[in-house]
């Protein structure tokens, strides 16, 4: 009896850990110092049910990714390692369909914001300096994830919705505010990275920099009359437009829905392209017309707004004090045409009662003129 108990506690124990290795996050860890990947994997172990695997190079890393039959759920990349540093294996785990949006987060004693820039822009998903925090390392991959899983849901979500038949990926429909990636617009951040970006620039006092807002007049309009797809061009466009428009600035931008852009703009030149800015909607205007044939089409831009701020909480109020400037000249565009249309409908009905005023005058006096009166004696 004694033994069949035993086989079966050996049996529930042994479902207990086969769930366990199904369930259990998986990350890489990937760093050239053997002290560091020890200290992080028996770190995230123990604060967490993390399956953690370590590689001491990008080559080891790009094996294990091919060999391992389930797939990693984040992954943590040093940067400055020999032969192939951590930024050109992100590029490579990016490039596999599987990896697309898993979450991956630079962990690195580089602080020069060219690092950060770069790192982003290839697709990390948060950048993380040493020395580090455990506990906020932890909070960081939690977020992550929690993020990539809420994006992914969504899309799932849309696919069902749409059926197998649909091609779901470029034609799913999507609500005003949503935010788009925009894959190929080079310079362009997505939604989620864009905010983990401008923390990294306060967290690192890097406050040199404009943030720009840019938006589609009249946005909900055009969203409703011209359906998902057309407003999906439009904005596509605009991304293009405002990647030609900075390509030789030093910069990043991202689409926030409700037909926003964000820039942040860095360095010397920024002056220069604030005085310019003034002209910027007219040429993405213009430039957006040249592909969709539309004269409602019209582009605003608003002032610019510093980031000398020392908090990430004050680098995210000046990033959507940026967005509330380019609403409110939205707002007094908008009531400017409202005027000009209820100026144009008291002329037009001005211009009409004078019109009648005339006619009536006209009656009266060809009943009552001065001939006709006489001829009636």
């Amino acid at each position: 009896m004694q033994d069949i108990v035993k086989q079966k506690d050996r049996f529930l124990e042994k479902l207990e850990e086969n769930a366990a290795d199904r369930t259990a996050f998986r990350i890489l860890v990937v760093d050239d110092e053997l002290s560091i990947l020890e200290l992080v994997k028996t770190a995230l172990e123990t604060l967490e049910n993390y399956n953690v695997e370590i590689a001491s190079s990008a080559a080891d890393a790009l094996e294990w990714v091919m060999d391992s039959e389930k797939p990693f759920d984040c992954f943590l990349l040093d940067i400055q390692m020999p032969e192939m540093d951590g930024i050109e294996l992100l590029k490579q785990i990016r490039i596999l369909p599987e990896y697309a949006d898993t979450p991956i987060l630079m962990l690195t004693a580089m602080s020069d914001r060219k690092y950060i820039d770069h790192a982003f822009l290839e697709g990390a998903s948060d950048y993380v300096n040493k020395p580090f925090d455990f506990l906020e390392l932890r909070s960081r991959i939690k977020r992550a994830h929690a993020q990539v899983e809420a994006r992914r849901k969504a899309e799932v979500k849309e696919q069902h919705r749409l059926g197998p038949d649909r091609g779901w990926a470029q034609e799913r429909e999507f609500n005003f505010e949503d935010p788009l990636s925009l894959e190929g617009v080079k310079q362009s951040l997505r939604y989620i990275e864009f905010d983990n970006y401008v923390a990294q620039l306060a967290r690192r006092k890097l406050f040199s920099s404009q943030a720009i807002s840019i938006m589609l007049h009249d946005a909900k309009l055009f969203y409703d009359l011209a359906g998902c797809s057309g407003f999906r061009s439009v904005i596509r466009e605009m991304a293009h437009g405002i990647q030609s428009a900075i390509s030789d600035l030093d910069c990043v931008f991202s689409y926030r829905g409700g037909g926003v852009f964000l820039l942040i703009i860095h360095g010397r030149k920024v002056s220069d392209f604030i005085v310019s800015s003034n002209n910027l909607g007219e040429y993405l205007g213009a430039q957006i017309r040249q592909h969709i044939s539309d004269d409602r089409i019209e582009v605003l831009v608003g002032n610019p707004v510093g980031l000398r701020v020392l908090s990430r909480t004050g680098a995210a109020n000046a990033v959507q004090k940026a967005v509330t400037a380019v609403q409110q000249l939205e707002n007094e565009l908008c009531k400017a045409e409202q005027n000009a249309e209820a100026y144009e409908l008291n002329a037009a009905q001005s211009a009409h009662a004078k019109d009648q005023r005339s006619i009536y005058e006209t009656v009266l006096n060809e009943l009552y003129g001065e001939e006709n009166f006489m001829m009636h004696r």
